[in-house]
């Protein structure tokens, strides 16, 4: 044995050294990332960021750890154990020490078992907490972000953050943590165990440590960016589905389904290649580490044979046939833990990157904010006023230029003008679902940056073109789930637009049944649900933007005397196609190419015989 000892002794030693240099790499790194050397988000951020949600539950995690020592004595303990039941087999031994022996061993196992599953159920009690809190804070975050940021992001890929990421930062909580903890403790203990049994063996399995070292780093850089590629093609993917699913039936009705199959063949092949590139990594990292332990067990098997058959000793230490057993299953114990790391850090890495993508979503600062001073507005009379306003949603492609224009409290104000005009723009303005880059938009002489968003919209009702109903029944949709109005309530509100005529008909009343999008109800119908909900909020400030446009003739006349009367709730502003619903409007406004062009009543504008009195021209020829 003493032929080889320089020969471990140097592969030990760079062993050792190879441990403390990554360690300390990895220290002046992580402290180069605190110090913002680096201004990309790196691993140092995502943990500490992901361990500001673990930090509630540490006591959660601090009895997983004691559990987790108790049961990893079984992995540090058992191979010495079989090595000394096996030396005393070989000799001369009473029955009564060997039942002792194998009952130690049996209650070693048995607590190391139960707490594995003391381990488990607190794991995934907690994981869950903490996943229910990370999703929670992207869906709040998600519905603060401004309507051109929403605008921008495909919703796919937002459903693709809140559900596929967030199950893949689960496995961190669950299962990742603990079992890069669980390897490590193991890998060290049992070094320390095979160091306090034989330092010749010991420094022989310390030769294979740079190699692993080594590919582990190698396979961390490549596997890393296998994910990110993974998670980019699952997010396209989705977002695609998500796109062409809500439009199948044009994709019916103009026969394109093979075209949409072709595109997404392209994204399902890109989203597999991805797949095959992490499984290639993965494929080549685990079977190096297995072909190390090979090496290692083979190494053994010669020195510690030769040395055993020998009778070879070094520094007062002896081959026996139970140190052999021992380092045997030492050696097995040792890179078993590696292996799992390798399948370890293929969750890792996907975790590490899902939780990128998801403080990507956290990390975007809506565009509309409240100002630090903002007020609250208990209530509003209705007076509002553009005073020179310039708005562009990209650059300097203005769509509304120097806008001014007064609209009395209970006053109706209708805006008129060709498509792409600016006429819904304004109402998107009053709202302040987009921030102006030029001039004043006033409420109550109050300009409306001063007042908080939520303050500012729960006093406006707006009644869309393009009607939005959720799945749930007529009833939820009208009170958006508040509980604080009575069926009859509802119905007077009901009423009130005209919506009793069909509700009143229907099996179920109030309870009837609303599918996805609201798609068993008719246009006409929704949007007269659409305008009950807004009448039963009593809103001071009613928005309709091309409200009566998808309606019928019968269902317009219907509300026509709805509409008279919601003008006397308050302030009312229209934006409408149909000039006969504006007729009675106390102010008209013609917008054309983002400017005033006219401004006054029906008969006002008529008599002017300017670009009011051609659109209502063309609009009556049409009609006739």
């Amino acid at each position: 044995m003493r032929e080889y000892y320089p020969l471990l002794l140097t592969g030990g030693i760079i062993g050792l050294i190879t441990i403390i240099f990554v360690t300390a790499y990895a220290l002046i790194k992580n402290k180069k990332e605190e110090m913002g050397f680096d201004r990309s988000m790196k691993d140092s951020e995502i943990i500490r960021r992901l361990a500001h949600y673990a930090k509630p539950f540490w006591k959660n995690y601090l009895v997983i750890f004691v559990v987790l020592i108790v049961s990893i004595a079984y992995d540090i303990i058992s191979p010495r154990l079989i090595g000394s039941i096996e030396e005393m087999v070989k000799g001369d031994f009473e029955m009564s020490a060997l039942m002792r022996m194998v009952l130690i061993y049996a209650s070693i196992l048995i607590v190391s078992l139960v707490g594995n599953y003391i381990q488990a159920i607190q794991l995934q009690k907690t994981g869950q907490k903490i996943l229910t809190a990370i999703r929670e804070d992207i869906f709040v975050h998600i519905e603060s972000l401004s309507h051109d940021q929403l605008n921008h992001i495909p919703v796919g890929k937002l459903v693709t953050r809140e559900c596929n990421d967030t199950n893949a930062i689960s496995m961190l909580f669950t299962n990742i943590i603990v079992n890069l903890v669980r390897n490590t403790l193991v890998i060290v203990g049992v070094f320390v165990a095979m160091l306090l049994l034989n330092y010749e063996l010991t420094l022989m399995v310390l030769c294979f440590v740079p190699f692993i070292v080594l590919f582990t780093i190698i396979f961390r850089k490549f596997s890393r960016r296998a994910f990110r590629r993974v998670k980019d093609r699952t997010t396209d993917l989705n977002t695609f589905l998500s796109e062409n699913l809500s439009g199948i039936k044009i994709t019916q009705i103009f026969n394109n389904e093979e075209k949409k199959m072709r595109e997404f063949r392209t994204r399902n092949d890109g989203l597999a290649k991805a797949f095959a590139q992490q499984i290639l990594v993965f494929g080549i990292f685990r079977p190096i580490v297995y072909m190390l332990y090979i090496a290692s067990v083979l190494i053994l098997l010669y020195l510690g044979g030769k040395g055993y058959i020998q009778d070879t000793t070094f520094m007062g230490q002896t081959i026996t046939s139970g140190v052999l057993v021992s380092f045997y299953m030492y050696i097995s114990k040792f890179f078993n833990p590696i292996q799992n790391l390798a399948e370890t850090f293929n969750w890792l890495q996907s975790a590490m990157a899902s939780a990128e993508k998801d403080f990507s979503i956290l990390d975007m600062e809506p565009t509309v904010q409240d100002e630090p001073d903002a007020i609250e507005l208990d209530h509003i009379k209705g007076e509002i006023e553009f005073r020179n306003v310039w708005f562009a949603y990209e650059g300097e492609e203005w769509i509304l230029k120097d806008v001014s224009f007064h609209v009395d409290p209970r006053e109706t104000v209708a805006f008129v003008g060709a498509t792409g005009a600016g006429k819904t723009t304004i109402l998107s303005l009053v709202c302040r679902n987009y921030d102006i880059q030029k001039g004043q938009i006033l409420v109550d002489g109050i300009d409306i940056r001063h007042i908080k968003m939520q303050s500012l919209r729960k006093h406006f009702g707006q009644m869309l073109q393009d009607v939005f109903l959720f799945s749930g029944t007529i009833r939820s949709n009208i009170v958006l789930r508040e509980d604080k109005w009575s069926d009859d309530e509802i119905m007077e509100a009901c009423r009130y637009v005209n919506a009793d005529h069909f509700i009143d008909r229907l099996p179920m009343g109030l309870d009837e049944e609303v599918r996805e999008r609201g798609n068993n109800f008719s246009a006409g119908q929704r949007q007269l649900l659409s305008f009950a909900r807004t009448i039963i909020h009593k809103p001071d400030v009613m928005i309709l933007d091309e409200a009566t446009a998808n309606i019928d003739t019968e269902t317009e006349q219907l509300i026509q005397n709805s509409l008279e009367k919601m003008m006397n709730i308050g302030t009312m502003l229209i934006v409408a196609h149909r000039l006969s619903t504006i007729q009675h409007a106390n102010k008209i406004i013609v917008i054309n190419h983002g400017q005033i062009v006219e401004m006054g009543d029906h008969f006002e504008l008529l008599e002017k015989r300017g670009a009011y009195y051609e659109l209502y021209k063309l609009q009556y020829e049409d009609e006739r």
